[in-house]
C-alpha cells in the first residue's frame, strides 16, 4: 500500500508564546528585585509583601496557560489583568508620596506588560487596545496627574501591544494560507497518483466494456455506453477535479441514462460553470473547457447549462442515438460563450418555425427563452446533412431573471398584443 502524503503544520505562534512565558517570570523577578532594592520606600511592606507572594504564586502557577491560544482562555485573561491592575492602583497605599512623586514603578511595574501581551496574542490588535486602556487609567489614578513619563509609558504599552497584536492576526493569515498551500499540495500529488492507478487499472476495464458492449449487442450495448460515460467523466475527475462521476442509471421508460446531478447553491457566490456541464460528456457526448475555471452567478449557470441539456435532447431526438455532439466553452471577456454541436442530419429550413406555430416550443422556450431571461442569446445554424450547431451566449453580470421585463421586448408586446 502506497505511503500516504501528510502535512505538516508550522505554528508561528508558538515561539510568542513561549516568549511570553518568560517574559511573565522575568518580570515578576524584576518586580521582586525592584521591592528589595528600595525597601525603605514603603509605607506598607507587609501590605506589598502579600501582594508579591500572589504576583509570584500566580505567575508560576499559570505558566501552562501561557502555553497557547487554546490554554490561555478569557477567564484567565481577565483575571490575570485584574491583578495587574490591583498592583497598581494598591501601588499610592504602600509607597511613600516621595516614591510617587520621584516617578517611582508601581507594584507590578513591567510585569503589567505581559498581561497585555496575552491578550494581544489571544486575539489580535483589537484585543490589545481593549486590554491597554484600563491599565493606562490605572496608571494616570495611580499618579494622579498625567505626568511626562507616565503618559510615555503608556502610550509605549498601547502602541507596542497593538502593533505585536497586529503582526499576530498577519502571521495567523499567513499560516493558513501556507497550510492551504501545502494541503493543495498533498491533495495534487494524491491525485496525481490516483490518476496513474485508474489509468492503469479502471479506465481501461470501462474502455473494454464499452468495445464489447458495442460488439455484442442488446443489453450489453446500453452497459458497454454506460461504461464509456463513465470513463469519461472519470477522466474529467483524475485531470481537472471538476467534478465527482455523477451517477446514472438507466430509465427504461425513457429510455435513458439518466444523471443525478447537485445543484449549485444561490448563496454560495459565482460557481464554475464547467462543474455543471461536465456531467453531459458521455461516449457520443465530447467536452472541450478552457482549462480554467468560468465563473458565473449561480443562477446563470444553472440556467444555461439547462440549455445546453436541452440541445443534447433535441439531438438525441432528432438526430438519433447513433450522432455525436460536442460541447465547447468559451470564457470571452465580457461573456460566456457555450456551443452544442452534432454531426446529425440537421434541420430543415422552415422547420423550426412550424413547429412553435403547431406549439411545440423546445427551442423557443428552453433555450432562447432561458438565455433572453438572462440578457443572452440563442443562435442556432443547421445545414442540412451537415448537422447543427447551437451558440448560446450570457454576459458575465446577467440581469436578474426575477426582474421585470422591459415593456420594449418583443415578446412582452406580443403578449399584450395576443391579451388584448
Amino acid at each position: 500500500m502506497p505511503k500516504r502524503e501528510k502535512v505538516m503544520r508550522m505554528s508561528v505562534e508558538l515561539p510568542l508564546w513561549r516568549a511570553l512565558a518568560g517574559y511573565r517570570v522575568l518580570t515578576m523577578l524584576y518586580a521582586v528585585g525592584l521591592f528589595a532594592s528600595a525597601y525603605h520606600d514603603y509605607d506598607r511592606p507587609a501590605l506589598a509583601i502579600a501582594y508579591y507572594g500572589l504576583l509570584c504564586a500566580w505567575t508560576l502557577a499559570t505558566l501552562p496557560r501561557v502555553r497557547n491560544a487554546a490554554a490561555c482562555t478569557k477567564r484567565f485573561l481577565a483575571v490575570d489583568l485584574a491583578i495587574a491592575l490591583t498592583g497598581i492602583v494598591l501601588t499610592p497605599w504602600v509607597v511613600t508620596g516621595h516614591h510617587i512623586h520621584r516617578g517611582g514603578p508601581t507594584l507590578p511595574s513591567i510585569w503589567t506588560a505581559g498581561s497585555v501581551l496575552a491578550f494581544a496574542i489571544k486575539g489580535g490588535w483589537r484585543w490589545a487596545a481593549f486590554a491597554s486602556t484600563p491599565v493606562a487609567v490605572a496608571n494616570l489614578i495611580e499618579r494622579g496627574r498625567p505626568a511626562r513619563d507616565t503618559v510615555h509609558n503608556v502610550i509605549l504599552v498601547w502602541v507596542a501591544s497593538i502593533a505585536i497584536g497586529y503582526v499576530v492576526e498577519v502571521a495567523r493569515a499567513s499560516e493558513r494560507t501556507l497550510a492551504r498551500a501545502l494541503e493543495i499540495e498533498a491533495a495534487t500529488r494524491e491525485r496525481e497518483r490516483l490518476a496513474r492507478d485508474i489509468h492503469d487499472g479502471v479506465l481501461q476495464v470501462l474502455a473494454m466494456v464499452q468495445r464489447r458492449g458495442a460488439v455484442i449487442g442488446g443489453e450489453a450495448a446500453e452497459l458497454g455506453r454506460m461504461a464509456g460515460e463513465q470513463e469519461v467523466a472519470l477522466r474529467a475527475l483524475v485531470s481537472g477535479g471538476l467534478v465527482p462521476v455523477p451517477r446514472v442509471s438507466y430509465d427504461a421508460a425513457e429510455g435513458a441514462v439518466v444523471r443525478a446531478v447537485d445543484e449549485p447553491d444561490d448563496t454560495a457566490g459565482p460557481v464554475d460553470l464547467r462543474t455543471l456541464l461536465v456531467p453531459y460528456a458521455g461516449a457520443r457526448v465530447g467536452f472541450a473547457e478552457p482549462g480554467a475555471p468560468v465563473p458565473l452567478a449561480p443562477g446563470a449557470a444553472r440556467e444555461l447549462a439547462a440549455a445546453v441539456g436541452a440541445a443534447l435532447d433535441n439531438v438525441r431526438r432528432h438526430a438519433g442515438p447513433d450522432a455525436r455532439a460536442w460541447i465547447l466553452v468559451e470564457d470571452e471577456p465580457g461573456e460566456v460563450v457555450v456551443t452544442v454541436r452534432d454531426d446529425g442530419p440537421g434541420i430543415p429550413e422552415g422547420r423550426l418555425a412550424q413547429a412553435e406555430g403547431e406549439g411545440r416550443l423546445g427551442v423557443a422556450q428552453s433555450i432562447r427563452g432561458r438565455l433572453r431571461d438572462l440578457g443572452g442569446s440563442a443562435e442556432l445554424v443547421s445545414t442540412p446533412g451537415q448537422g447543427t450547431e447551437v451558440e448560446l451566449k450570457v454576459p458575465k453580470a446577467p440581469k436578474d431573471p426575477k426582474a421585470p421585463k422591459d415593456p420594449k421586448d418583443p415578446d412582452v408586446s406580443r403578449g399584450k398584443a395576443e391579451k388584448r
